[in-house]
């Protein structure tokens, strides 16, 4: 088995590009190629590489919850034993209203977030959850968004030797 190769200049090129917007447009990696000053092909095929190096897993929007009409949110903690974590996260994970569903290393072993139009609409979410998993409300930690807190991670792939990157000189 070869090692993988690490991203080259293009590459890296590519990975901030697709940090920025990406168009809705029937091609949308032609247009990022042109931005880029490369071709198409080129950067679907660099594209494939780097998933196939696992650098990258996916390539996804991220959407605004408010103007999709999901008003409310929360993020809800699980006591599960071990043994039911597989049983319990697939409940969890079956309904419309979870986009996150994940085990941590922590008393409160499953963690997930719910996203509907109303807070009373997560606490039915959340209570049929309970019912259909058993778990008691004893074994709920339940937090939900109180204030929205967004931040804007990009991270700077490829440096311009000039400028010093996209923050300036070091």
């Amino acid at each position: 088995m070869t090692a993988p190769v690490p991203p080259d200049r293009t590459d890296l090129r590519i990975l901030d590009a697709l940090q920025d917007d990406i168009p809705l447009v029937p091609r949308p990696y032609a247009v990022i190629a042109r931005r880029l000053g490369i071709s198409e092909e080129l950067v679907l095929e660099r594209l494939h590489c780097l998933r196939e190096a696992g650098i990258v897993r996916s390539i996804s929007p991220t959407l605004e919850p408010q103007v999709a009409g999901l008003a409310a949110s929360t993020l809800v903690a699980l006591r599960v034993p071990d043994e039911r974590i597989h049983e319990v996260a697939a409940i969890i994970s079956s309904y419309p209203q979870v986009s996150h569903n994940f085990r941590r290393d922590h008393p409160y072993t499953l963690w997930f977030t719910l996203a509907g139009a109303s807070a009373a609409e997560l606490k039915g979410v959340r209570s049929e959850i309970l019912l259909r998993t058993g778990i008691p409300d004893t074994d709920v930690l339940d937090l939900p968004t109180v204030r929205k807190l967004k931040i804007d991670v990009r991270f700077s792939f490829a440096h311009d030797d000039d400028q010093g990157g996209r923050d300036g000189p070091a």
